[in-house]
């Protein structure tokens, strides 16, 4: 079933993309957070981010997963890591490759159906804390990743799991955020996505590439000539095609909170699931608006940030020994 969300945008931010662009601009919250470098099975490797003060080992941990060239400093981060630890969670942030503010050793890096990193972090933390409930957030294209991951190992090690702004539907979501003013987003994270790639591209000298950065002029292009063909698949919409959550949510079975804005300028109706491709285990929230990962509500003088409020005391009720704090 769809759920119509509660989330009401307030008279001076009534639109996605003032949603989008001030829930960025008027975050200030700030966390302290310590770095821990994970190796992994393939030689390269993985920076978490553990908000402090760390909790004890007893209480919930929630693992975040960022948006396309998001880290640490993300707004979006840097909000719930500490609206997690005033419910006296521990919150630990996965950068993926390259990331955290130093190139991998590998020519590939991340996308959004790469699921083996996500993996091979979530199967350690519960290793570690074999007791303690784990769940996960992700955001945009964090968000379809976990999806990816949610889907393809229903045995997982979560007991709980949210996606916010997920652009479901990867080959809409790259003709989206190439119209109209969404093109500024774009313009945006195209420019990071090209500079992460010559900084990897200067410690493989050896690769032979025909492409040139100032030809690839959107999301599309640079995934089918860059994203693709480094990580196995034959084009863009192979890639898209392949990795989409949206084709993957009937395979859930961890109990997931889905939430999105149909007026998200990152994306259009095509990420809308039909009710009727939802498995039981998830609750999906619409709402009319929001932006991409804006949800921002209250004063301009002192915004409220709705997700902070909304997806902890969901996931406190999924753990009811701690839903009176939530």
């Amino acid at each position: 079933m769809i759920h119509t969300s509660k989330f009401h945008p307030p008279w001076w931010a009534p639109n996605p993309h003032l949603q989008t662009v001030l829930a960025k601009l008027l975050q200030r919250t700030r966390i302290k957070y310590r770095k821990e470098r994970l190796e992994l099975p393939d030689g390269d490797f993985v920076d978490l981010a553990w908000g402090l003060p760390e909790q004890n080992d007893h209480k919930p941990l929630v693992v975040l997963f960022h948006g396309l060239e998001g880290n640490i400093e993300s707004h979006y981060m840097q909000g719930m890591m500490a609206a997690l630890h005033l419910q006296g969670w521990q919150a630990v942030l996965m950068h993926f490759r390259g990331c955290s503010g130093e190139p991998n050793r590998y020519l590939q890096a991340y996308h959004s159906g790469a699921i083996e990193d996500p993996q091979y972090v979530l199967d350690l933390l519960r290793q570690r804390y074999p007791e303690r409930p784990i769940a996960a957030i992700g955001y945009s294209l964090g968000g379809n990743v976990l999806v990816n991951y949610l889907a393809k190992h229903p045995r997982n090690t979560l007991c709980a799991a949210v996606v916010v702004s997920a652009p479901l539907q990867l080959s809409a979501a790259a003709d989206r955020i190439n119209l109209g003013l969404s093109k500024g987003y774009q313009h945006y994270l195209l420019k990071r996505m090209l500079f992460n790639w010559q900084q990897r591209l200067r410690r493989h000298p050896q690769h032979q590439t025909q492409v040139k950065a100032y030809e690839i002029k959107s999301l599309r292009q640079f995934d089918d000539k860059i994203t693709a063909p480094i990580h196995g698949f034959r084009d863009a919409e192979d890639y898209y095609q392949r990795c989409s959550g949206l084709y993957l949510l009937d395979k859930i079975s961890t109990p997931t909170l889905i939430i999105h804005a149909a007026d998200d300028p990152f994306m259009n109706d095509s990420v809308i699931p039909d009710a009727r491709d939802l498995a039981p285990a998830i609750t999906y929230e619409l709402s009319r608006s929001g932006g991409h990962v804006g949800f921002i509500y209250g004063s301009p003088w002192a915004p409220l940030y709705w997700l902070e409020h909304r997806v902890p005391y969901w996931l406190a009720q999924q753990w009811p020994p701690y839903l009176e704090n939530a």
